[in-house]
């Protein structure tokens, strides 16, 4: 398993984001991905992304964040896609090109090559977070089932998000309230319904759900 955390600003306002923030939530992720920390921080500070590696497929090819070939889309990925080497074979077909035999490479290239619905071509278990810089879009998404985690909260006009909650947590002015709504679910269903935690507005990103 990895850990992926970034901040974004809603507003997309230059300057919002800071490589100090992104290393303030990633030690809270160290134990996911022991193996390699990477930061990608956008040249106008509007986005950051964070991973912590646990090395399995490509073991010293796979560096996450991952970009494509123009450094416009980059991702950082928690999970495994299990029919990569048979995706790769179509998107080499269609003309792209690979710089490594990870199963991370594979998720930028097929989704420049089918858009948004590129997830329905993945078989696998996952959280991904992509930045489309060219576009300004981020995608956070889980995987069918909710195999891996995803959360989430807004704060003063910025998105921060991340692989398990307390890694959001540094970035909050003040301890998290306790949500009455999860405790009753947890007493009724034994867990909060999702996209809600035990925590006040901060939410995890449904099972098989984009959230653009």
């Amino acid at each position: 398993m990895c850990g992926i955390a970034g901040i974004a600003s809603l507003a997309l306002e230059p300057g919002s984001v800071s490589d100090g923030e992104l290393a303030r939530m990633l030690p809270q992720l160290r134990h996911r991905g022991p193996d390699q920390e990477g930061v990608y921080l956008d040249p106008k500070r509007r986005m950051g992304l964070g991973h912590t590696r646990l090395s399995i497929v490509d073991l010293s090819g796979g560096v996450q964040p991952m970009c494509n070939e123009d450094s416009t889309i980059w991702v950082s990925f928690n999970g495994e896609i299990f029919n990569f080497i048979e995706l790769r074979k179509d998107l080499e077909a269609a003309g792209h090109v690979f710089r490594s035999q990870s199963d991370t490479e594979v998720i930028v290239h097929a989704y420049e090559e089918y858009g948004d619905e590129f997830v329905e071509q993945l078989n696998g278990q996952f959280a991904i977070a992509l930045w489309d810089a060219g576009r300004r879009r981020l995608l956070l998404i889980r995987d069918r089932i909710g195999i891996l985690p995803l959360f989430y909260t807004v704060l003063d006009g910025r998105l921060l998000f991340a692989s398990e909650i307390k890694a959001i947590l540094p970035l909050l002015p003040t301890a998290p309230r306790l949500s009455a709504l999860a405790i009753d679910q947890i007493f009724t269903f034994w867990g909060p319904r999702s996209p809600y935690t035990v925590f006040e507005d901060v939410f995890e990103v449904p099972p098989g759900r984009m959230l653009i």
